[in-house]
C-alpha cells in the first residue's frame, strides 16, 4: 500500500525440484495442446537439465496464474520466492535459474510485472550472478533478512541480486512477524 509500490502483490514460491517432485515436464507442451517456445531447446522424459527446468517454471506460473483462483492475474505484481527451504538443484544453478525463467516469461506473457524475493546469501547458493541476456537481470529486488527497520532501510543501499535490478522492498522481522520496508 506505499504510493511507490502496488497496492497487492502476490508471492510465489519456487523450485527445482527435479527428479524428487511429483510432476516434471516431459515435452515443451504445457498446458495440454500448448507448444511453448523454449529458449533452451526440447525438453524430453527424463532430462533434468535447462530444457525441462524452463518449462517446470513455466508450467507452475501458469498454474499459479490460471488455477489458484487468481482472477486477473496480469494485474499484480508477481514476487518470485527463492529461498534454500525448497527443493532446488544443489549441482545446477543454470537449471535453477532457467526455472525462474520460465515463470518470469509466463508472467510476462500475460502483462504482469515481477520481482525476485530472497537474501543475497541465498540467492548466490541457488542461483549465482545472471548474465544481462537472463530476463531476470532487470527485476527488481525484495532483501529479506533485515533484523529491524533501521537496518531494512540500510538494505536499500545494498545491491540488488540481479546486476541490472535494482531495490524495491526490504523486510526485517520483529516480535515474529515479516515487515517490509520500501526502498522507492
Amino acid at each position: 500500500g506505499h504510493p511507490e509500490q502496488p497496492t497487492v502483490s502476490l508471492y510465489v514460491n519456487t523450485a527445482n525440484p527435479g527428479a524428487a517432485g511429483s510432476w516434471w515436464p516431459e515435452s515443451n507442451e504445457y498446458p495440454a495442446g500448448r507448444i511453448i517456445h523454449n529458449p533452451y531447446g526440447t525438453c524430453k522424459a527424463g532430462d533434468y537439465g535447462t530444457a525441462c527446468a524452463y518449462m517446470y517454471g513455466y508450467a507452475k506460473a501458469y498454474d499459479n496464474a490460471t488455477r489458484r483462483g487468481v482472477s486477473n492475474p496480469a494485474g499484480y505484481f508477481w514476487w518470485l520466492d527463492v529461498e534454500t527451504e525448497n527443493t532446488w538443484s544443489g549441482t545446477n544453478k543454470d537449471a535453477n535459474r532457467t526455472v525462474l525463467e520460465g515463470m518470469t516469461d509466463f508472467f510476462h506473457s500475460i502483462g504482469a510485472q515481477v520481482g525476485i524475493y530472497s537474501t543475497g546469501q541465498q540467492w548466490d547458493r541457488i542461483v549465482g550472478p545472471v548474465s544481462s541476456s537472463s530476463n531476470l537481470y532487470n527485476l527488481p529486488s525484495w532483501l529479506a533478512g533485515s533484523l529491524n527497520a533501521a537496518g531494512a532501510a540500510r538494505a536499500c543501499s545494498e545491491p540488488p541480486l540481479t546486476g541490472g535490478g535494482t531495490v524495491a522492498l526490504t523486510q526485517f522481522v520483529s516480535n515474529g512477524f515479516d515487515y517490509n520496508y520500501s526502498c522507492r
